[in-house]
């Protein structure tokens, strides 16, 4: 019996990394029979997926495919009629190694929370062809059910959703193969680095930022007029340091791209961008663990504060932000929504976190050890699976 990830991707998002991981410390079993489907097989065995996976490496885009996609678009004007044609190219090759008994995990996270994609594709394929699935760590709101997503959703074998706000959402739509755990990056736990300097020279303020909060890779949406002030009140109030966290370093989506931004606008010596690309995702959980406090907009970077019991503002966009903060017992003053920001709500989050840092962090202690240990419990999905 094999477990094929078709959705891994890479760790060029290093929330894809810490799913891989995560699922494989809990599944327990050995890398060969955890097979992962990747864009960047090199990127990968730098960060050591490949003890925990093993790694195929995804098709890359061929002139003769790009000659026939491009004919193909000229003639076919549906729009997931289009998708499948590149899904067929990209992932039959993959999914065809898939026997009966074996099981697709679509580990995605949040890629529910978008458009019609590859998830809704490869559960039909395993669907059609007798294979059982999970929906692994998912996150979908209210809005982003399409009737596609909710056929696909009712052929995967169990849905495992990462919070209780997702399982409401389903349920009301008359899913029953609804289970909950915990991401199962809590699973994992922090690898000791050297720290940035900034740490010797004062307390520091963790911030992660990307271009989906942000508005683009622009400066003028409400949001950014808002973490501007936040960034001037702790430069020109406190003797704070600032420590940008890049999480996600795909092209397109480049944090990095956001956080050097960020450093030329300031030009301040209390700002400092981590070289993410030299850690994995354990070593940037070790330094978030060091922060007094993080600010983040990659759900998986603040699923590391939460797990180190660092306080955590978490921006949010999307159920998932919600729902995870809501499940560990984060108050509601530590969650923004970028999207509909209130002038203040940043700064006054902030401010919040620093009136109640020793609270916070024992909230976090307190409900942490056995919020970790739900998320072992998820082997239980492939247990009753099994039992089939």
């Amino acid at each position: 019996m094999k477990y094929y990830f078709p959705i891994h991707l890479s760790g060029g998002n290093r929330g894809c990394e810490a799913i891989a991981k995560g699922t494989a410390m809990i599944l327990q079993e050995k890398n060969e029979d955890l097979i992962g489907l990747c864009i960047d097989t090199e990127l990968d065995k730098r960060l050591g997926l490949d003890r925990f996976v093993t790694l195929q490496p995804s098709k890359k885009n061929s002139i003769c495919f790009r000659t026939r996609y491009k004919l193909y678009k000229g003639i076919i004007h549906d729009e997931w009629k289009r998708n499948t044609f590149v899904y067929d190219y990209k992932y039959e090759e993959f999914l065809k190694q898939m026997k009966e008994g074996d099981i697709m995990l679509s580990t995605g996270g949040d890629m529910m929370c978008y458009g019609d994609n590859a998830v809704v594709y490869t559960a039909d394929y395993a669907h059609r062809h007798g294979v059982k699935s999970v929906l692994w760590g998912c996150s979908i709101g209210e809005e982003n059910i399409t009737p596609r997503k909710l056929g696909a959703l009712k052929q995967f074998s169990m849905i495992y959703a990462r919070e209780t706000l997702t399982k409401e959402v389903l349920e009301n739509h008359g899913l029953s193969n609804v289970v909950v755990y915990p991401d199962p990056a809590f699973v994992l736990e922090p690898v000791k680095c050297p720290l940035p300097e900034c740490f010797g020279q004062g307390e520091v303020i963790g911030l992660n930022l990307s271009n989906f909060v942000m508005g683009g890779f622009g400066n003028d949406t409400e949001f950014v007029k808002e973490v501007d002030v936040l960034i001037r009140h702790i430069i020109e109030a406190t003797g704070q340091r600032i420590l940008l966290v890049p999480h996600v370093l795909w092209k397109g989506q480049d944090d990095r791209k956001i956080s050097q931004w960020v450093k030329e606008k300031y030009n301040s010596d209390r700002i400092t961008v981590l070289e993410s690309d030299r850690l994995d995702y354990c070593q940037i959980r070790y330094i978030i663990s060091n922060c007094l406090c993080f600010i983040g907009a990659r759900t998986h970077s603040v699923i590391s504060a939460y797990s180190t019991c660092t306080p955590a503002i978490a921006i949010g966009y999307s159920i998932k932000s919600r729902g995870i903060a809501k499940d560990v017992g984060m108050p509601e003053e530590t969650i923004v929504d970028s999207k509909n920001i209130k002038k203040g709500q940043l700064l006054n989050a902030y401010r919040y976190v620093m009136q109640n840092v020793a609270d916070l962090k024992k909230l976090l202690a307190d409900n942490m050890k056995a919020y970790k240990e739900k998320a072992w419990d998820a082997r239980n999905i492939i247990d009753s699976l099994k039992a089939e």
